[in-house]
């Protein structure tokens, strides 16, 4: 889908995600750095509490106990490796994006709530939506300009892309392929000020899916999936 010049950037292309590769090993070498500190400075502490003398006179010692494979080197090296492992379970919880960001939504959970006693509408092509709120005037023609807000989702709600994160709307040419068919279908009955939930099958979504992104699930090909619509304006109709 080619995005409309003057529009913000395509709601049906994201980029793939950054791998945590180098911050996975940045805090492996961290590890490593905090077990050679804990070590060398606390096999030192050891020496001169036991014998009073200098740090001079210990390095021997040190370099013996760190290298000689003795006891008190195991107990240190055990802490430091626990250490290292609880650092890297705390990475790996940030990386697995938890606990879930909180995305802005046109739909809250209130909202949520009224949408279930809304009736559905089912369309030939296979669409089906709700109507949150019903606009006022007319819908857009095809070919017009449209600026509207939109949250798309997978089925089980996770958010892949969003106008309201994008800090703008979303402008197209309605009904001209800038954007999926079910998109395009689902606004084309809208009018200006309504929100829609829009149910739209595989065969009318994205023909090569989507790549995931940090936080952001994956779109199978021709996958389901759910867009909550606002139409703001219609440019073109409303300044006639």
């Amino acid at each position: 889908m080619a995005a409309a010049a003057s529009c913000s950037a395509s709601p049906l292309l994201l980029p793939s995600g950054p791998r945590h590769a180098a911050a996975s090993t940045a805090w492996l070498r961290g590890g490593g750095a905090f077990r050679s500190r804990a070590l060398s400075s606390e096999v030192s502490c050891c020496c001169k509490a036991a014998s009073g003398r200098s740090a001079a006179q210990c390095r021997g010692a040190d370099d013996f106990l760190i290298g000689g494979g003795s006891s008190t080197r195991r107990g240190l090296l055990g802490v430091a490796l626990g250490a290292s492992a609880l650092g890297l379970a705390a990475f790996d919880a940030v990386a697995a994006g938890l606990p879930p960001e909180e995305k802005p939504k046109l739909c809250d959970a209130s909202c949520e709530t009224e949408l279930e006693n809304v009736p559905m509408v089912t369309t030939e092509s296979g669409l089906q939506y709700k109507d949150i709120k019903v606009g006022e005037g007319p819908s857009p023609p095809i070919g017009f300009q449209v600026a509207a807000n939109y949250v798309a989702m997978v089925p089980n709600g996770q958010i892949f892309d969003s106008s309201l994160e994008k800090g703008q709307p979303y402008i197209f040419r309605v009904g001209s392929g800038q954007v999926i068919k079910g998109l395009d279908e689902g606004i084309l009955s809208m009018k200006v000020g309504g929100l829609r939930r829009l149910y739209i099958p595989g065969p009318l979504a994205f023909p090569k899916g989507l790549t995931s992104a940090p936080g952001r699930p994956r779109v199978p090909p021709s996958s389901p999936v759910v867009f909550d619509v606002n139409l703001l304006y219609i440019p073109g109709l409303d300044d006639e």
